[in-house]
This record gives structure tokens, C-alpha cells and sequence, in this order.
């Protein structure tokens, strides 16, 4: 009889995990708190280790084909004037656009069509509680349902609130930053590049192209209140008008798109765990070690679920297999985590002559370099490619 595993979250590290899982043999059951699949959020890339789980996956054609096409990053002035240019990487590691380079949602996308036919997935609905019998966890679930698996596991966001069913009292490291995800019209001179710019008081926006015909807006800034994330929607957009009511460039676009953009709007945090698994219970994903805001969570999350599903295959005891992918992830999830607030005070200065530094500081490393990597990669990004991707005996391929 095949084993069961029952995931929460429908984002990206959940059904990949899925993926694999089939290819091993298990039957999977994924339930999503929202309604359907999720369509916002920005831009991610795939690096490193994760790209080469898309490649074992059979998905890297997917991916290339979905991608956004953008071409680089370009900071800019307040007039809309390029400072600094940084073309797209033509590696793996390179610079802040990736060679693969796709919509959150595309991903997902692309998952759930590569499962939807052998996983029960479940939108609409949420964890409620958890047994753990020894021999099987039972899930009773917000629908009334209850569910007996093997092995249930939490693949949300940062701010889970099913991860303390399995590891309770996370601490999360708030940074400090705030980033709202808005979808906006696209204008006829929206390109096919990367636009940032920062202004003084640690506020930023930027302008990204996506293959949708729309395009990817986002506002940042630096606050030492906490919570605004937990705020209605409707408190979200008083903030974000009052904040960049003064902004320059392209922030009046955006606001007056707050009305009706699709939006998501976070609080930039990293998940600090000892453990990531207790009894029949694991965290993956963001819930277990969300590192920040350097774009290492999707390559961190398809590497965990090839990890995970991995060492669930090699041994029939889930506590060794549980321990074997914790000891696999933890040296690249500690390489993730380096971030401190102090780098990303840095990366959004308050004062004007702060701004001056800053614009300083990435015409230098685009005049030096072309490649965001010598000045920023160096003290942010961490390396994609810092875990050595274990071999499996059984082929990932559903």
C-alpha cells in the first residue's frame, strides 16, 4: 500500500513536493487556504540547486517558456533617467535578473498541471488540528473532514498559521521592510526592463515586465511598526498613499492603480527554527527557513521538496529520513540567512545624501562589473549553488 502525505499550501515548495512524491510512489493530498491558485506576487528566479531540480523534474522547458523576458535591471532617477544598467545573467548566479526568470504565479502554474492528475487537491480549505498516533497523523480540517497520513507537511509562507501544529513558537526575525505586490495596466513604454528607483526616506518602487501583458509593480519601505501586514486591505492602501503621496517618478501610476490592482502586500521576515520536524510532522518551504528578501526562496524550496522527497524514498523510517533532510538543508538555509537588517538599511537609505551614496555605489558596480554581483550579490545574495545536490536511486519524473 502506498504512503500518504498530506500538504498544506498550494504555492510553489507544495506541489513540487507533490511532483516527486508521486514519482516515488506516494499518493498525495494538497489543501490551499485560498480559493484557486494564486496569480500575484512578482517575478522569481531559479538558480543553482533549484535549477537543477526543474531540470530533474522534466520542467525547465516550462519555465523557459513562461519566463517574463526581462532583460536587466535598470536603477533610476527621479526624471526616469538610467544611473546604472545591469544586464541579464548568462549563468546560473549572475546578476539580479537570472537566466530564468518567471511570474510566482506562472510557477505554480506550471506545478499544479504537472500534478493536478494524480494529486486531490483541496482549494478553500486548512488544517484545523493534528494527531499524531505514532503510526499515522490524523488532520482534522476546517471543512469538517479529517484526513490520516503519513507524513503531514506545512509548505506555507513566513507567516504561517499552520506551522505551530507541527513546530510551535517560531521566532521570526522582522527586517523591517514592507513590500506591496501590485498588477497594473501596462503602457506603451513599459519595456522589457527591470525600473527601480529609491528615494530618500527608505521608499522605493519599481516597474517589472511579465509575459501576461500586464505589468509588475512594486512600492517598499522601512518601518519600525509591526504588523501592518495583519491590516485590511483597505488600511493597506491608506498607508501606501499616505507613504508615497510625495514620490517621485512613476509612484503616482501606482497609486492611482491601488483602487483595482490585484495586490499582496508582506512583511519582510526570516523564519528561525532549531528543528523543522516533530513526530509525523515537517515545515518546507518558507514556513520552515524563509530567508528574506534576496530571492533565494525558490530555488530554497524546490531543492528542500527534492530533498525531503529524497530521503523519504531511501528509508522506510520517516524520524532518520526527517533528520537526513534537515542535515542536508540546514548549511544552505544558514548561507540564506545572512541577511541582517543592517544590509537592508543599506539597500533603502533614508536621507538624501544617503540616496547620493546608494546611486553611487551601483554606478560604480555597474561601471566596474556590468553584473550586480560584485557590490551586491557579494554582501546579499547568497550563493544558489551552495548545497551540493544529492543523487536519489529513484528518478524524479511524474
Amino acid at each position: 500500500m502506498s504512503r500518504h502525505a498530506l500538504i498544506s499550501g498550494a504555492s510553489i515548495a507544495g506541489p513540487a513536493l507533490a511532483h516527486q512524491l508521486h514519482a516515488r510512489g506516494w499518493r498525495t493530498t494538497v489543501v490551499e487556504r485560498a480559493p484557486r491558485l494564486r496569480d500575484e506576487g512578482q517575478n522569481i528566479d531559479i538558480r543553482g540547486a533549484g535549477r537543477q531540480v526543474a531540470r530533474l523534474m522534466g520542467i525547465e522547458d516550462a519555465v523557459r517558456a513562461g519566463g517574463t523576458g526581462e532583460v536587466g535591471l535598470k536603477m533610476v532617477r527621479e526624471d526616469g533617467f538610467a544611473f546604472a544598467t545591469f544586464p541579464a545573467g548568462d549563468n546560473d548566479t549572475d546578476g539580479p535578473t537570472a537566466e530564468l526568470e518567471i511570474l510566482r504565479g506562472e510557477l505554480s502554474r506550471v506545478l499544479y498541471e504537472r500534478t493536478r492528475d494524480h494529486t486531490d487537491y483541496r482549494f478553500g480549505e486548512q488544517i484545523r488540528d493534528l494527531t499524531d498516533h505514532g503510526d499515522h497523523v490524523t488532520a482534522d480540517l476546517a471543512s469538517g473532514d479529517r484526513v490520516d497520513a503519513d507524513l503531514v507537511v506545512v509548505a506555507e509562507g513566513t507567516h504561517s498559521r499552520t506551522r505551530d501544529l507541527v513546530i510551535p513558537g517560531a521566532r521570526l526575525d522582522e527586517l523591517g521592510l514592507y513590500i506591496a505586490y501590485l498588477t497594473i495596466p501596462q503602457l506603451p513604454d513599459d519595456d522589457r526592463w527591470w525600473r527601480w528607483y529609491h528615494g530618500p526616506g527608505s521608499l522605493g518602487v519599481s516597474l517589472r515586465p511579465d509575459n501576461l501583458g500586464t505589468t509588475r509593480a512594486m512600492l517598499s519601505f522601512l518601518s519600525d511598526v509591526r504588523g501592518l501586514e495583519t491590516l485590511s486591505r483597505a488600511d493597506q492602501v491608506t498607508i501606501l498613499r499616505r507613504t508615497f503621496a510625495d514620490v517621485g517618478w512613476q509612484a503616482p501610476r501606482v497609486l492611482e492603480a491601488l483602487d483595482d490592482a490585484p495586490m499582496y502586500f508582506d512583511a519582510i521576515a526570516q523564519v528561525r527554527l532549531d528543528r523543522w520536524s516533530r513526530g509525523r510532522g515537517v515545515l518546507l518551504g518558507d514556513a520552515a527557513w524563509a530567508a528574506g528578501p534576496f530571492g533565494t526562496g525558490t530555488s530554497l524550496g524546490l531543492t528542500g521538496a527534492y530533498v525531503l522527497a529524497g530521503e523519504l524514498d531511501a528509508t522506510s523510517d520517516h524520524r532518520t529520513a526527517l533528520e537526513r533532510y534537515e542535515q542536508r538543508m540546514r548549511p544552505f538555509v544558514d548561507r540564506a540567512q545572512t541577511v541582517r537588517p543592517s544590509v537592508i538599511r543599506a539597500m533603502n537609505p533614508t536621507s538624501s545624501l544617503g540616496v547620493t551614496l546608494h546611486r553611487a555605489a551601483f554606478r560604480t558596480a555597474a561601471e566596474v562589473s556590468k553584473r550586480l554581483g560584485v557590490l551586491v550579490n557579494a554582501i546579499a545574495r547568497p550563493p544558489s549553488d551552495a548545497i551540493d545536490l544529492p543523487s536519489y536511486p529513484e528518478p524524479v519524473a511524474a
